[in-house]
């Protein structure tokens, strides 16, 4: 049978990621982005092998994005597109893995849009899209929490009324689920161990930052929650601040919960402490130059993610490997070795030339001789809806 090309698409709010993926080859075949959709400056980027182009798609929405996407990624697939996979970020309890869309799964994903407001409406629009653009191709979600559903109830609980999590859903959910599936199959693959045989510490880092517990191929624990904010300091969220924080800021400054979602959500994290950015380049440039806000983002940054590493560590039977993936992960040696460096309990140590060479997508070993493994490793979210796209259409 010869090799099948999967589109896979990222749709937000007003942008729309994608990337066609053919399973027999390791390079996207078209990659791409639309974004500012629904304004005058909508924009469709797109590049296949190494040439590059845009299209100005005026006022243009996520149908038109895909309409003009539609003779690119049929011309890239030779005209034979065998199937599309969507991501979506929140699945609730209802879905534990991938599924093939229908009108039963997509009530589903509606109804779950409360617990994912800004995202999962969003997720829609281009599930729907895409619907009525290809009605006689499989369609597939994808969800950032499935992954997570193998929680045990002590992980995943918390500790409020029953009521709140019987009738609402109340519970971590957790979230890049995808990222940290792929990242620990790959980390197994390149220690020569089983995934189903093998307990790995996982560290996303991106503008969005999450840790995960993985045994035997499963999440048992992971630190964002309910919602993406749970956790550890990330670009522009805060993380986990103290419960009482929004009603201390209401009675102290009269604040709305409007008001302080958007300082937790928007205004905080490496941009709150840094008063500079939320990109982790411009801060360890502005630190090599002595910015005291930038140094003491980074410094906070680090010590939280080693601390959530080291409570995940709780999950663990033994420890295989710590990895570290997403654009932070795979790219900031300064990030790893400050993290490191606070888990000398957990015996990690670094190779201070390997944890150089691994950036840009350089995969491997950082460990120091003689101690637990850590590995650097390229996550490829696209990759692995497309291979769960191909498991449904295999089934």
């Amino acid at each position: 049978m010869p090799a099948r090309n999967i589109l896979v698409i990222n749709c937000g709010s007003s942008s729309i990621k994608f990337a066609l993926v053919n399973e027999a080859h390791s390079q996207f075949t078209l990659s791409g982005l639309a974004e500012r959709l629904g304004s005058q400056d909508a924009v469709l980027h797109w590049q296949r092998g190494g040439e590059q182009d845009s299209l100005m798609l005026p006022s243009g929405d996520h149908r038109a994005a895909l309409a003009q996407l539609l003779p690119l990624v049929q011309g890239a697939a030779g005209g034979k597109l065998h199937g599309i996979g969507h991501r979506v970020v929140h699945g609730g309890e209802q879905f534990t893995a991938a599924c093939r869309i229908d009108a039963q799964s997509l009530q589903a994903i509606r109804a779950t849009a409360p617990l994912a407001p800004l995202h999962n409406p969003a997720n829609l629009q281009g599930i729907e899209a895409a619907l009525k653009l290809f009605p006689s191709l499989t369609q597939v979600a994808v969800f950032d929490t499935a992954f997570h559903q193998s929680l045990p109830e002590h992980a995943y609980r918390y500790a409020v009324p029953e009521p709140l999590y019987r009738e609402h859903g109340v519970r971590r959910y957790g979230f890049h689920g995808t990222s940290h599936r792929y990242v620990s199959h790959r980390a197994a693959e390149m220690s020569g161990l089983a995934s189903g045989d093998s307990s790995w510490l996982s560290a996303h880092l991106g503008n969005g930052c999450s840790t995960c517990a993985i045994v035997d191929g499963q999440s048992r624990d992971t630190s964002m929650g309910l919602t993406p904010l749970e956790g550890l300091v990330m670009g522009t969220r805060s993380g986990d601040v103290d419960p009482n924080l929004h009603g201390h800021l209401a009675r102290t400054l009269g604040w709305s919960l409007e008001r302080i979602d958007t300082l937790l959500n928007k205004e905080s994290g490496l941009l709150g402490l840094s008063g500079l950015s939320n990109d982790m380049r411009s801060l360890e440039q502005a630190r090599d130059q002595g910015h005291v806000g930038a140094t003491l983002a980074i410094e906070v940054f680090c010590y939280r993610l080693a601390k959530s590493l080291a409570g995940m560590s709780c999950a663990l039977p033994q420890l295989d490997g710590l990895i570290f993936t997403g654009g932070i992960g795979e790219n900031s040696p300064l990030v790893r070795s400050k993290t490191v460096a606070h888990l000398k309990l957990l015996g990690l140590a670094l190779d201070k030339e390997a944890n150089a060479r691994c950036i840009r997508g350089v995969a491997g070993s950082i460990h120091a001789h003689g101690h637990p493994r850590i590995l650097v490793v390229p996550t490829n979210e696209e990759r692995q809806i497309a291979l769960d796209t191909l498991a449904l259409l295999n089934a």
